[in-house]
């Protein structure tokens, strides 16, 4: 489930700035993720960004500041919608950008915890290419 959280949030820019004790902010719920997905130039942008490979925009930036806390949290402060759009994040990169996968890893899951971890989670996600 931390594998998913994780890329799913690489993308899903509406994870960007926690409000204490709750959810993090919806400002941004309303963005296609559809659309990023299937913009090459849309989504190696945030993945540059996230990698320190480019420019961030102001939602790239507190993406990338988020990240890590949901990662260690399990994504707790998701919203519904922010966990759903990570699925779908998470089933595109799998199956469609091993590259972007496999360098995401890299950089945020580097001993392969989450990996190792959730792998039938993640397996899973893999089945419903």
């Amino acid at each position: 489930m931390k594998a998913i959280i994780l890329f799913g949030l690489t993308l899903l820019v509406a994870a960007a700035w926690a409000r204490p004790g709750a959810t993090y902010t919806d400002k941004w719920d309303h963005i296609n993720v559809e659309e990023i997905l299937e913009s090459q130039r849309l989504l190696r942008g945030y993945v540059d960004c996230l990698l320190d490979k480019g420019r961030c925009t102001p939602d790239g930036k507190a993406l990338k500041e988020t990240l890590p806390d949901a990662l260690e949290h399990d994504c707790s402060k998701c919203t519904e919608k922010q966990k759903s759009a990570s699925d779908k994040v998470i089933r595109h990169l799998v199956n469609k950008q091993p590259d972007y996968w496999n360098e995401l890893s890299a950089k945020y899951d580097p001993n392969h915890i989450y990996q190792e971890k959730y792998k039938n989670k993640i397996d899973e996600v893999k089945s419903k290419a």
